[in-house]
């Protein structure tokens, strides 16, 4: 196989893939069913021609043979009274419009025959219609059912893959490291105020201590004063 045309089969099928993916079946169902609607508009208008076509030769049919039975009125008329040149011209149009009633039926039974067929055609394409409208519901609601499926499928399907996973577990760490920053930050006001406990109970034995001095002394003044 040449390398033309496996780039060639490689190229088509890329195409057909493509188009396959874009085609919606609800929007081709009823691009299918209006493309049908058309053609049988087109067959009715045909079998309405060929109706009209059958009855003008019927028509046509009829008047030669009402003509023929005039003429042949005439032609015994004539012999009756005795008017053989008036016969015989009244025999010579009786004979003119038997040949052309016979083309008339000719025509008449051909287009007769083919409006009949066109009917059963006709008929037969507006069944057709009729069961595959009818088949257009069902299959749009399977796929209706189809995409609908197919959609949460997909929603499932993206909650347990590996970017959702990656995420959960991103704010999983995150959330522990807000804790431990939390329970960090409160270790240390903890020992913050241990330590300003400690500064407080250093503060208050050097008041004590500096309280109990002056006492001592202005006692020592007390008993001098008394000397």
């Amino acid at each position: 196989m040449s390398i033309f045309k496996r780039l060639r089969d490689l190229t088509v099928a890329s195409v057909n893939d493509v188009l396959d993916s874009m085609e919606d079946p609800v929007v081709m169902l009823n691009q299918y069913m209006r493309d049908m609607e058309v053609e049988i508009g087109q067959v009715e208008v045909a079998v309405a021609r060929q109706v009209a076509l059958e009855k003008k030769f019927r028509q046509q049919l009829d008047e030669a043979n009402a003509l023929i039975e005039k003429r042949d009125r005439q032609v015994k008329l004539a012999l009756t009274e005795g008017e053989d040149e008036l016969a015989r011209r009244a025999l010579a149009d009786k004979k003119q419009f038997e040949a052309r009633a016979a083309e008339y039926e000719t025509l008449y039974l051909a287009a007769s025959e083919a409006a009949t067929q066109m009917r059963e055609k006709l008929a037969e394409l507006k069944e057709e219609f009729y069961k595959m409208r009818a088949k257009k519901f069902t299959l749009m609601a399977r796929a209706q059912v189809a995409r609908t499926q197919k959609q949460v499928n997909q929603a499932v399907a993206g909650i347990g893959n590996q970017s959702a996973g990656r995420g959960f577990a991103r704010m999983e760490e995150k959330v522990l490291r807000m804790e431990a920053e939390a329970q960090m930050s409160g270790q240390w006001r903890h020992t913050n105020l241990a330590w300003e406990t400690a500064l407080s109970e250093l503060e208050k034995g050097d008041l004590d201590a500096e309280l109990a001095s002056i006492k001592a002394s202005l006692q020592e003044k007390k008993t001098a004063s008394a000397q």
